[in-house]
């Protein structure tokens, strides 16, 4: 039995809670936020980020970020990306040497272009940092249906550890250590996802949703790749495999906030109905800038940040997409 704590109180965090519990470890879930720890204690479930998904009594709950971090064998970081690096600066008083700390949000930051792992070893220097990250909508990962994801570490040991910790026969992990393709495929598919979701309130059909996926996963994976990841990520369940499934699921929030916008609505109204982070809308312009940086195109995620940020009918935007110049699938084929 391990001593674990989720830093996060979110759907995702609580998902991974029950996961963590059911497989016989010390939970504790930490919120800085006073009310959802109170709910979470009166409740005993989320009622209103994962309703239907019920914590056992053996859950510690806490508000205190000290209590949640000393002495644990895990920490599982799992607020919102725009909180990583805040929440990070705010565990490195109480986090020990080589503690484990696995990040399982998914983002870019704006700001420095940073992936969150490399902002945690920033602001935790004296920690390990690894990410666990797939196509696993926490609603059914709550509910025990059946998912994969994959743990990404710097040394076989830890990503073996967190594989160990987290495995069950209905949630199997994979272990990897490309943690730079991991974080960029989790990150840059809701940009895809939010370009899927508009397809989707224009009343587009399956074709669009099928040429926004694979021509969105060849537009991560051309960064990625001039990145240094490896292509084997971006083929794999933290590339097309969490792409599919955030560009078609009725969970996903980046889809459900790109189809508002895609019926009319702009990007705040959108966010307000989600009532929960949208990703996407955070990793966009972030996208844009390593796109700049590393001198590599993608046109969908453009696109996106044009009717996001410049107020572009999302109609215009398909358009433009459409009447690009003719090009050949993949170059180097003719070559």
């Amino acid at each position: 039995m391990a001593k674990v704590s989720i830093i996060g109180a979110g759907s995702w965090g609580t998902a991974l809670a029950v996961v963590l519990e059911n497989n016989g470890h010390q939970v504790t879930i930490w919120s800085a936020i006073e009310d959802e720890i109170q709910m979470l204690k009166e409740k005993r479930e989320h009622v209103v980020k994962l309703p239907g998904v019920r914590l056992s009594e053996s859950i510690l709950l806490t508000g205190d970020l000290k209590e949640a971090v000393q002495g644990r064998d895990l920490l599982v970081l799992a607020v919102p990306s725009v909180f990583t690096r805040g929440t990070a600066k705010n565990m490195k008083p109480y986090v020990e040497e080589q503690q484990l700390i696995v990040n399982v949000a998914k983002g870019i930051e704006e700001q420095t272009l940073m992936t969150l792992t490399d902002i945690i070893e920033e602001e935790i220097p004296q920690a390990r940092v690894a990410v666990l990250s797939g196509p696993s909508h926490a609603e059914e990962v709550g509910k025990g249906l059946p998912t994969t994801c994959v743990a990404g570490a710097r040394t076989r040991e830890a990503a073996e550890y967190i594989q160990n910790i987290f495995m069950n026969d209905v949630f199997r992990v994979y272990t990897s250590p490309d943690m730079l393709g991991i974080e960029l495929g989790g990150a840059l598919k809701n940009v895809i996802a939010l370009a899927a979701g508009m397809a989707d309130g224009l009343g587009y059909g399956d074709n669009t949703k099928a040429a926004l996926i694979t021509r969105g996963i060849t537009e991560i994976g051309r960064l990625a790749l001039s990145m240094g990841a490896k292509y084997e990520t971006l083929s794999g369940l933290t590339g097309i495999g969490d792409l599919i499934v955030t560009c078609a699921s009725v969970h996903s929030r980046n889809r459900k906030a790109g189809m508002l916008i895609g019926q009319g609505k702009t990007m705040e109204e959108a966010t307000q109905e989600v009532h929960m982070v949208v990703e996407g809308i955070y990793s966009a312009k972030a996208a844009i800038g390593l796109s700049q940086r590393y001198e590599v195109p993608m046109p969908i995620i453009e696109q996106v940040n044009q009717v996001l940020f410049y107020n572009k009918p999302v109609k215009e935007a398909v358009q433009e997409l459409m009447l690009r110049d003719k090009k050949a699938e993949h170059e180097q084929m003719w070559e």
